[in-house]
């Protein structure tokens, strides 16, 4: 399913966050599941998402207890950029009720409309209690970047973080870039999946990660454009830029130099990005299994 569980019929994922340290302020990039999410999972969550990907709820894998670790005050959370608004990226929103949360406006939109099942079962309106501090974005409107159109600054954050539209997996789904030092991380959401989808050539994707991306993409030709243009950025930019996406765990441990395993080790040095995760699971797909190839190739 993942290259990596020794399950071969379940794949390992993660739900990849960014904490982002500025002057006087922390920038979180998604939340992953939350603190409420773990006390009452049924309440917050859809049971057809519980059965399927059977999330590994722990209390010490959250957004918040790993920025408790790493000495901060969560309190000091002032923004949250979000790359859209599934359960699983969402859901720690409550947790930091003092923060603005940017968005793309069709994100919100969608979420709201409630319009197919499936959309009631990933958008969870019950983690959105912090509405009020919600900011919605044109994706019509911006510069370009590398390549991307529409990318937006964000109100009352440094050019150093930008909103990228990627639409496909959502109606209103984004990127988000972050400037670090003379080159750029660029966080993909789930624009993808598997490590493997970006290699420049002969891109390949498990069976079961393609399935689940299939099941929850809301417009597929935009989606796939998007994997493909993400691709080029590696060919020609792999140097500028290091792209990853929420899911994967070769990805998260590549950047992280840990195991997805654990939480977050108290550290004496913050780094400018920090990268937190909580587990998930997904649903059985029997594959052939072919070995794992870095996202990012080396000439």
């Amino acid at each position: 399913m993942d290259e990596v569980s020794s399950d071969a019929l379940r794949g390992r994922l993660t739900a990849h966050c960014l904490l982002l340290e500025g002057e006087r302020e922390l920038v979180l990039v998604d939340t992953g599941y939350g603190l409420r999410d773990v006390a009452d999972p049924h309440g917050r969550l859809s049971e057809f998402f519980l059965r399927m990907n059977a999330p590994e709820l722990r209390e010490e894998m959250t957004a918040f207890r790993q920025i408790e670790r790493l000495g901060f005050n969560p309190r000091d959370v002032r923004h949250i950029v979000l790359s859209h608004l599934d359960f699983d990226h969402a859901g720690g929103l409550d947790d930091f009720p003092e923060a603005t949360v940017h968005m793309l406006r069709d994100e919100l939109h969608s979420a709201v409309a409630q319009s197919t099942m499936l959309d009631r079962m990933r958008y969870r309106p019950q983690q959105w209690g912090t509405r009020e501090h919600w900011l919605t974005y044109d994706p019509a409107r911006g510069e370009d970047w590398f390549g991307f159109s529409c990318v937006r600054n964000l109100n009352g954050l440094s050019a150093d973080v930008l909103l990228v539209p990627l639409i496909g997996h959502t109606l209103g789904h984004a990127g988000i870039a972050v400037r670090r030092g003379d080159g750029w991380l660029f966080y993909a959401g789930d624009a993808y999946f598997f490590h493997a989808e970006m290699r420049p050539e002969n891109p390949y994707c498990t069976p079961g990660l393609s399935a689940y991306q299939t099941l929850m993409e809301k417009d597929r030709k935009r989606r796939l454009n998007n994997q493909d243009r993400l691709r080029s950025l590696v060919r020609d930019h792999y140097r500028d830029v290091t792209v990853f996406c929420a899911h994967d765990v070769v990805e998260f441990e590549r950047l992280s130099r840990r195991s997805h395993k654990d939480p977050i080790a108290p550290l004496g040095e913050r780094p400018f990005a920090t990268h937190t995760h909580s587990h998930t699971d997904i649903a059985p797909s029997p594959a052939e299994r072919e070995p794992s190839v870095p996202a990012h190739p080396r000439p």
